[in-house]
C-alpha cells in the first residue's frame, strides 16, 4: 500500500495529476507551505506543491540565478526552462526567503526567453514576517487579492459555502496525517521515517479526496498489523526544506529511524487546523499565518525552541539532526541556535549542511551519521 505514496513522492508527473488533467482539470503549482490550498480546491483546480525532482544539471538555473544561490529554487527554476512543468496551468510564487522571492524575478525573466516555461497564470503571494494583528489583517487581503486573480483568470466563483467544504476535506487530511505521526513516535514504531515522509509529500500532489481515502486505507493496514521498528536510535529531523525521501532512507540505514520532525516538507506542513466558522478566508488566513513556522518569521525564536523540544520529549527522541540546504541563511543560522540551546538542554545534536535532493553528497553524509550513532551509543 505504501508504493502508491512512493510512486506520487518521487515522480513530477504522477499518475493522480495525469488523470486529473485527462479529465480535464487544472493544476496551480506553488512554492511554499504558507500558501492556501482551500482557495484552489474550492476552484475545482489540483493545488501542488513545486519540487525540483528530477533536475540533473544546472545551465539554465545558473544563467538566471548565478551560482551562489540555495540549490531549491534553482532546481524549480531548470525544470520549468526544460518544460517538466508542462502540467501546471498556473504558478504562486511566495517570499519564503530571499532566494524563493528571486526566483519570482528569474522565472518571469526566463518566461521572456522560453516563453514554455512560464505558465499563464503566475502569481505572487506576498507573506508578511510578523504574526501581528495588523500583518494578520494585512495577510487576509491578499489572500482574498489570491482568491480574486484566481476567480478571474481560471473564470470561476468561490463561495464561502465552497471554502467551508474544501476547509473542512483538508482538516480532515490533517488529522489523519497526524494520526499516522502517533504512530511514527510511539514507542514501538510502525512506520519509518522514509515513508512518513513519502506519505506527506503525496498529499502535496494527490486530490485531496483521494489521498484522504488512501491514507485512512494506509493508518488501518498499519494499526491491523504486527510489524514494528524496534532496537533503533529515535532521531529527529529539522531545518531546510526536505523532499527527498533518499535523504532519509540514508540517515535511517540499518541503526536509526526518523521518529519525528520540524519540516515544511512535514510536521509543519499538516500542524493545526482551519477555523470552521466565521469568515473562510480570515480563517485561512489566520492558520496560514499562524501555524507551526519557520525562521523566516521574525520574533519566534523561543516558540519554535518550545516546539522542537515538546516533540524531542514526546517522540523519546535520542538525537537531532539539524540539516541546512547550503546557502540557507535563515535555517542555517537558527541551527546554530537550536544546536547551542538543545545541547545545553542534553539533548545531542548533529549539523549537516547539504545540496537539495538529487544533489546531495550521500557518502559524506552516512560517514557523518555514523559518527553521530556512535556518540550516541556512548
Amino acid at each position: 500500500m505504501i508504493d502508491a505514496f512512493h510512486e506520487s513522492s518521487t515522480t513530477l508527473f504522477n499518475r493522480h495529476v495525469r488523470n486529473w488533467k485527462t479529465d480535464g482539470g487544472k493544476v496551480v503549482g506553488y512554492t511554499c507551505s504558507y500558501v492556501p490550498d482551500e482557495i484552489f480546491h474550492a476552484a475545482s483546480i489540483l493545488p501542488y506543491r513545486l519540487r525540483g525532482v528530477g533536475a540533473r544539471e544546472m545551465n539554465i538555473a545558473d544563467a538566471y540565478f548565478g551560482p551562489f544561490i540555495c540549490s531549491l529554487p534553482k532546481c524549480l527554476l531548470q525544470l520549468a526552462g526544460e518544460g517538466k512543468y508542462h502540467f501546471l496551468d498556473g504558478a504562486v510564487v511566495t517570499p519564503g526567503c530571499d532566494s524563493m522571492r528571486r526566483l519570482d524575478d528569474c522565472w518571469r525573466k526566463a518566461g521572456e526567453d522560453r516563453a514554455e516555461a512560464l505558465p499563464s497564470f503566475f502569481f505572487h503571494y506576498a507573506v508578511p514576517h510578523k504574526t501581528a494583528d495588523y500583518s494578520l489583517k494585512w495577510f487576509i487581503e491578499e489572500t482574498r487579492r489570491l482568491q480574486a486573480a484566481v476567480e478571474k483568470h481560471f473564470n470561476v466563483t468561490i463561495t464561502d459555502y465552497q471554502l467551508y467544504d474544501s476547509i473542512g476535506i483538508y482538516n480532515e487530511g490533517r488529522l489523519l496525517l497526524s494520526r499516522l505521526d502517533a504512530l511514527r513516535c510511539a514507542p514501538d514504531v510502525a512506520i519509518s521515517g522514509a515513508d512518513a515522509l513519502a506519505v506527506v509529500l503525496a498529499s502535496t500532489t494527490i486530490p485531496r479526496k483521494s489521498f484522504n481515502s488512501l491514507l485512512m486505507d494506509l493508518i488501518a493496514q498499519i494499526e491491523a498489523g504486527s510489524d514494528r521498528i524496534s532496537g533503533r536510535k529515535r532521531l529527529m529531523l529539522v531545518g531546510s526544506a526536505n523532499d527527498d525521501v533518499e535523504l532519509v532512507r540514508l540517515i535511517e540505514g540499518d541503526e536509526a529511524v526518523v521518529v519525528a520532525d520540524n519540516l515544511c516538507f512535514g510536521a509543519r506542513f499538516y500542524a493545526d487546523l482551519v477555523e470552521q466558522d466565521g469568515d473562510p478566508v480570515a480563517a485561512l488566513a489566520k492558520r496560514y499565518l499562524y501555524h507551526n513556522d519557520c525562521p523566516r518569521m521574525f520574533g519566534d525564536y523561543k516558540g519554535r525552541l518550545s516546539i522542537l523540544k515538546e516533540k524531542i520529549e514526546r517522540a523519546a527522541v535520542d538525537g537531532v539532526i539539524l540539516q541546512n540546504i547550503r546557502f540557507c541563511d535563515l535555517h542555517g543560522s537558527e541551527n546554530g541556535i537550536f544546536e547551542r540551546d538543545l545541547e545545553a538542554a542534553g539533548i545531542p545534536c548533529m549539523r549537516i549542511e547539504r545540496e537539495y535532493g538529487p544533489l546531495v553528497e550521500t557518502g559524506r553524509i552516512r560517514m557523518r551519521i555514523d559518527a553521530f550513532l556512535e556518540r550516541l551509543e556512548k
